[in-house]
């Protein structure tokens, strides 16, 4: 071999080597990634999705959010929340249920009945877990059965309801029945109630609304019929609109008695029902569990325990009623004044 030759080769060798050198150390970490550096982990993302904007709904989706944060943070996961809200129309509703599919969510979590079954229904077939909160009736939404849906029931009982009532204003002789035809949420315990007064031999007046001036206007109505009180399922309508009323029905002397705190935080006189930070905590817990374990174990729907009593002593006060006896009968009464929040 020429000496020319020789240097040649010996080049070549040391190109080879160097090569192989350089590949065997690219990993730099020992990781195995050829070279590349580890893409960083994409967050845990959740979809908050009101059916509108009112109290109640708000304190679910707060206290969903701030307990979905809090089970992240125990698990080491890095959390994204966003809080929508559909303002009651199931257009927007569909989109925006659309729109959390399309950008890969991994729990969607539609608060009130309307925005559970259209979250449902859009997210058939695409394995995301739906996790919804404060449904009334599960069954009657067509909610309790379907693959990957499960959540939170704050179902009304009635009976308690009714007991309030005749503990408060012992005088009743005819209740005001408000209420939306289109929540499926308000079929159910309107229905019920309307058998109990029946049985008590009290006299009942039925006005609905779906909009706040509607609701104005049932007001009116139901004070021009001479109503001692009004009742209100968990109705979302009813519950966007208790500021606009209130005063009317405090200044006709008419209690108001409604499904949620909401109402009475917002001017009605009581409520018994359940404590919707709860509902919204237990929520979140079963939300972050079927995203990151799947829904095996989780149950079709939970529903929590009521009987917490909630009078507004402001109401109570103009409406001339004594909360002494209340205090004694229920186990649980907390006293709130009208806020506007």
């Amino acid at each position: 071999m020429t000496t020319v030759k020789k240097i040649l080769a010996a080049l070549m060798v040391l190109v080879l080597m160097f090569a192989l050198v350089s590949c065997g150390a690219g990993g730099g970490k020992g990781d195995g990634s050829g070279g590349q550096e580890p893409q960083e982990k994409t967050a845990f993302r959740a979809v908050i999705i009101k059916q509108l904007d009112h109290a109640s709904l708000d304190e679910i989706a707060s206290a969903i959010e701030d307990q979905l944060k809090t089970e992240a943070s125990k698990a080491g996961e890095s959390i994204e929340v966003s809080i929508v809200s559909g303002q009651n129309d199931p257009t927007v509703l569909k989109q925006l249920a659309e729109q959390a599919i399309a950008q890969k969510a991994d729990v969607m979590i539609p608060i009130a009945t309307l925005a559970a079954q259209i979250t449902a229904s859009a997210a058939e077939g695409t394995g995301i877990p739906v996790v919804f909160a404060a449904i009334s009736d599960p069954e009657g939404a067509g909610l309790a059965m379907m693959e990957n849906v499960t959540g939170t029931s704050d179902a009304l009982n009635v009976a308690s309801m009714v007991d309030v009532m005749y503990l408060l204003c012992p005088e009743i002789k005819k209740v005001g029945l408000l209420y939306s035809l289109s929540e499926t949420n308000s079929e159910k315990p309107v229905t019920i109630i309307k058998s109990m007064l029946d049985d008590l031999k009290t006299e009942y007046v039925e006005a609905t609304a779906e909009t706040q001036d509607e609701v104005k206007a049932a007001v009116s109505l139901l004070i021009s019929a001479g109503v001692d009180a009004v009742f209100t399922p968990t109705d979302n309508v009813i519950m966007a609109a208790e500021l606009a009323i209130y005063e009317d029905l405090r200044e006709a002397g008419i209690a108001h008695f409604a499904g949620a705190d909401s109402f009475v935080r917002n001017g009605a006189l009581a409520t018994c029902g359940v404590n919707y930070t709860e509902l919204g905590r237990k929520t979140a817990e079963m939300a972050f569990q079927a995203a990151t374990a799947g829904m095996e174990g989780i149950e079709q729907y939970y529903t929590m325990p009521g009987g917490i009593v909630t009078i507004n002593t402001e109401t109570a006060s103009v409406l001339g009623i004594d909360l002494t006896e209340a205090k004694k009968v229920f186990q649980t009464v907390v006293e709130v004044v009208t806020t506007e929040d």
